[in-house]
């Protein structure tokens, strides 16, 4: 939800912003918009993730959790990804920092992962993942980003090519494939339910 009486602020103020709550703001051209508060399975799918790619060999410190990135709009805007998977660079510009976000002309990460929560395809929540997103994401430059969608059972993987992201959508058993991380072993279903069902048949 977006908090049209704001007035706009800088990118500075935005990320020592505080209003005394636990509420996760956004910042779109200038404007706090609020970040709802994220459903159980958006959680675990991210923490699942996370592991996976610990698996992989990706350090735990180029995973990132409540890490923003700043993009391009008429006014500061910065967004918070569910999910970052930093190159060594990238991360290596966060070091020392306060606060952690990647600023324009910054080396990118490797892939950005959002989650989308439930909502009809008229909801800020669709139209910020699935349209605001990618199209920020791809203006920096960020070569690949991961559209995980719960409601709609579908993880969508994407390439940057031409200066948009080209989807591979991926539903069921179907394997995800991965450009980035080729050696990933994972099926959307497995994703889309965080793997719960594994780990709970296997404590049995």
């Amino acid at each position: 939800m977006t908090i049209a009486t704001q007035k706009r602020i800088s990118l500075e103020d935005y990320l020592t912003y505080d209003d005394g709550t636990e509420t996760r703001y956004e910042l779109v051209d200038g404007i706090l918009a609020e970040i709802g508060t994220e459903s159980t399975i958006n959680t675990l799918i991210a923490m699942f993730l996370t592991n996976c790619f610990w698996q992989l060999g990706i350090p735990y410190y180029r995973t990132g959790i409540k890490q923003k990135i700043q993009v391009t709009k008429t006014y500061a805007s910065a967004r918070e990804p569910d999910l970052i998977i930093h190159s060594e660079a990238s991360f290596a510009e966060l070091m020392g920092r306060s606060e952690a976000c990647l600023k324009l002309n910054e080396p990118n990460p490797l892939i950005v992962i959002e989650v989308v929560s439930p909502g009809s395809e008229a909801t800020e929540n669709y139209q910020r993942d699935y349209h605001q997103k990618p199209i920020e994401y791809a203006a920096r430059g960020i070569a690949k980003m991961w559209i995980i969608d719960p409601s709609r059972a579908m993880v969508k993987v994407g390439s940057l090519t031409g200066g948009t992201y080209q989807f591979q959508d991926f539903k069921g058993n179907e394997s995800i494939v991965s450009p980035t991380f080729p050696e990933l072993s994972l099926t959307a279903e497995q994703i889309l339910s965080g793997d719960i069902q594994t780990s709970m048949i296997s404590k049995n």
